[in-house]
């Protein structure tokens, strides 16, 4: 039998050996392999009927985002930026926005300091600031958000990750929140650099468990400043030091005691045992369909993290035997954000991962729950490596019933542009829209100008803000106001939108299954707690049907094990199932 990469790397993961190190090469601080785009594949010919607009002028999100100072960035904190959410918290069926925010090294006047914002959205297009009446002002270099329903009252609960303290803020249900970090037993006993964080009940008991990544163990006291004596240095120009020569971190999982408090448990439950990385987006989901939610994280410029759930309270990193831990040429990549979906609709869970300049992203494909391939090349996905990039996601944009690919850009080192004008600190976005067999192209030139502008992003979360069964992107931008990307979809495919509600299982459905069959196709998604580049989407499940006027079947597998399963459902409409009795509304909202 053929000495297959499938089989090395599965002898290097069984004796604990790392590949060697990639290539550093011009970018310094973050592993890049310093290749050039692959030729592009001659275009389908295929219409594209899917464009974008930023409609967040006029739906009043004009509060410009804060890290650091705008063309600056002495420190890595003021250059990763943060996450961003589509967060229906007063459960009224409309996406809500929360924005995370940074802050600044000089402390701004009394009343101008940066903040955290919650815009509810006035189901007209526009949204209004509700961040004071909802008790949830707060300055800091805030990152990473995810939501879940830690103590099953009915309304999804907000958890932050911070360089600094974590906050978590329990939804009381009547428009405001209240800080109980610390009363819940999450209260860290130091300041750290905490990056993604992901609500997960990983022993299925029914109540949800936090998972947080961190980044960086670092002190601002002692890390070096950008242009100091150390040579951090990008293209010859002083740039900010990190991640590669810093302290990298551990990752932390609190289990939920069932009376409003977590115990950490990260030693007892194994999440300690393959070491230290530069922890980024942390994201729980079912990769190999045993019924058990497993853990992944993408690593800046380290080996990735998978932790396989052993379904006794304990994990193991199975990152490189499954392939997932670098790529196919068994280098580290600088990865930030994170997408998973079944692009090929074999019912087995993909990962696709964007990086840092001078490098392809990658789409690991998942066969069968064994492994992993790298099928970059193969998919057409090597054709674009000049950009850092970001959040990114999995989205049926055209609902045709198949996933396609969106990601948003933006450099680190602002300083560069002063000295090489052709290397921008703001890019476009990309689309690719995926053709149905295994492969993509890049449609970015066709999606209108809002993906062409350029921008500084970070974060991007998706979801139906207006409720018209075309999914839509909220993007989180440096020294800007967020990018509101309303979708135009002319191509006139069906679609269908579910949210789940736990009973036995957690009351957000997180880690619950929804599989829809129509048109002779059939969909999986799954319900995720943070996602794409340290955000969180919707949790309601999305499904492009293309010319199905209705689904045959959906189905159901909730956490708990229970089943449930409806059939001949009309298409075109929002359904919300609850565990244990089906289908219990159904709405139109136009």
């Amino acid at each position: 039998m053929p000495w297959t990469r499938r089989k090395f790397l599965k002898t290097l993961g069984s004796i604990g050996v790392l590949l060697p190190k990639p290539l550093r090469l011009a970018a310094q601080g973050m592993a890049s392999r310093g290749v050039r785009p692959a030729p592009r594949p001659k275009f389908s010919g295929k219409p594209f009927p899917v464009t974008f607009t930023d409609v967040a002028p006029r739906a009043d999100l004009t509060t410009p985002v804060v890290y650091g100072e705008e063309y600056v960035k002495r420190y890595i904190v003021e250059a990763n930026g943060g996450g961003i959410a589509f967060y229906d918290y007063d459960n009224d069926g409309w996406l809500d926005i929360f924005l995370m925010n940074g802050t600044q090294h000089k402390a701004p006047p009394a009343g101008k300091e940066a903040t955290n914002h919650l815009y509810h959205n006035n189901r007209d297009g526009t949204f209004t600031d509700v961040t004071e009446k909802a008790g949830l002002r707060h300055t800091g270099w805030g990152y990473g958000v995810c939501i879940g329903d830690y103590d099953n009252d009915g309304n999804d609960d907000l958890f932050l990750t911070y360089f600094g303290k974590n906050l978590l803020y329990h939804n009381n249900g009547d428009g405001t929140f209240t800080d109980l970090t610390e009363k819940t037993g999450l209260q860290q006993k130091a300041a750290r650099y905490s990056s993604g964080c992901t609500f997960v009940d990983y022993d299925r008991d029914g109540h949800l468990d936090l998972f947080v990544s961190h980044y960086i163990d670092m002190d601002l006291a002692s890390t070096p400043v950008a242009g100091s004596n150390r040579p951090c240095k990008y293209k010859g120009v002083p740039v900010n030091c990190g991640p590669l020569g810093l302290k990298k971190e551990f990752c932390t999982l609190y289990h939920n005691n069932g009376d409003g408090t977590f115990t950490e448990v990260t030693e007892k439950a194994g999440i300690i045992t393959p070491g230290s990385r530069y922890g980024l987006t942390a994201i729980a989901f079912d990769y190999n369909n045993d019924g058990w939610p497993d853990l992944f994280v993408a690593c800046d410029s380290t080996p990735n993290l998978l932790f396989r759930n052993n379904h006794d309270g304990t994990f193991s990193d199975c990152a490189l035997e499954a392939g997932v831990a670098v790529n196919g040429d068994g280098q580290e990549q600088a990865n930030m954000g994170v997408a998973v979906g079944d692009y090929d609709c074999d019912g087995y869970f993909d990962l696709f991962l964007p990086h840092f300049s001078e490098d392809t992203p990658i789409l690991y494909h998942n066969l069968e729950g064994e492994f992993f391939d790298d099928m970059t090349d193969v998919a057409g996905l090597a054709v674009n490596t000049k950009y850092v990039c970001w959040g990114v996601g999995f989205v049926d944009l055209d609902n045709d019933g198949w996933l396609d690919i969106f990601h948003v850009t933006g450099t680190v080192y602002p300083e560069v542009e002063k000295v090489y004008p052709d290397y921008k600190f703001r890019n476009q976005r990309l689309v690719y829209r995926n053709l149905g067999n295994g492969s993509f192209e890049d449609v970015s030139a066709l999606s209108g100008s809002a993906i062409l502008e350029p921008h500084a992003s970070r974060g991007c979360a998706f979801g139906d803000f207006d409720n018209d069964g075309n999914v839509d992107i909220l993007v989180m931008n440096m020294s800007e106001p967020p990018s509101l990307l309303r979708t135009e979809n002319r191509s006139g495919n069906h679609w269908f939108s579910v949210k789940a509600i736990g009973t036995r299982s957690n009351r957000s459905a997180i880690g619950a299954r929804v599989a829809v069959t129509a048109g002779g196709r059939r969909q999986i998604r799954e319900v995720l707690s943070g996602s794409s580049y340290i955000s969180q989407s919707d949790l309601r499940q999305h499904f492009g049907l293309g010319e199905a006027k209705k689904v045959d079947q959906i189905k159901v597998l909730w956490p708990s094990g229970m089943v449930d399963a409806e059939e001949s459902i009309e298409a075109d409409q929002f359904v919300t199932i609850q565990e244990g009795q089906g289908i219990v509304k159904a709405e139109r909202y136009r």
